[in-house]
C-alpha cells in the first residue's frame, strides 16, 4: 500500500476521472494535495499552518482554526504520472487507471491504461 499524494481534478479525463479525487505514487508521495484546474494547469495546495494543535490531557488533542489561510502554487512538472480514482465502488469492473502527461505543469495527453488478465478458472487477475 504505502503513502500516496491526492489530485482533484476539474479538468475532463473521461469516464470515472472528471472531478473526482485521484491517486498517485509518482509525485511526492508524502500525501499531498493537487489541483488540476478545467484548462489543465497542476497546482499544489498547501494546508500547513492553517491551525493550531494543543495537547489537553483530559480531551487529548485540541484543534483550533488560526485564521491564516492555505496556498495554492502553481506546479511546474514536465513528466508522466499514472493515476487511478480514489475511491473505486465497481465490484465487477477493474479499478481505471490513465497515464497524463504534464509539460511545464499543463496536461499535454491523457490515455487509459487497461489491465492484461489472466483467466485463472473463473479468477482473473493481472499479469
Amino acid at each position: 500500500m504505502g503513502m500516496f499524494d491526492t489530485i482533484n481534478t476539474s479538468c475532463d479525463l473521461g469516464p470515472g476521472f472528471w472531478n473526482k479525487n485521484l491517486q498517485t505514487k509518482d509525485l511526492e508521495c508524502i500525501m499531498s494535495l493537487y489541483w488540476i484546474d478545467p484548462k489543465g494547469h497542476l497546482f499544489q495546495i498547501d494546508y500547513s499552518g492553517t491551525a493550531d494543535f494543543d495537547i489537553n490531557a483530559a480531551v487529548g488533542w485540541n484543534v483550533t482554526s488560526n485564521g491564516n489561510h492555505g496556498k495554492v502554487r502553481p506546479v511546474l512538472l514536465t513528466k508522466i504520472l499514472e493515476v487511478y480514482p480514489a475511491k473505486w465502488d465497481v465490484q465487477y469492473a477493474p479499478l481505471p487507471r490513465k497515464l497524463i502527461k504534464f509539460i511545464d505543469g499543463v496536461l499535454q495527453h491523457e490515455e487509459t491504461v487497461s489491465f492484461n488478465c489472466v483467466d485463472d478458472g473463473g479468477i482473473s487477475r493481472p499479469r
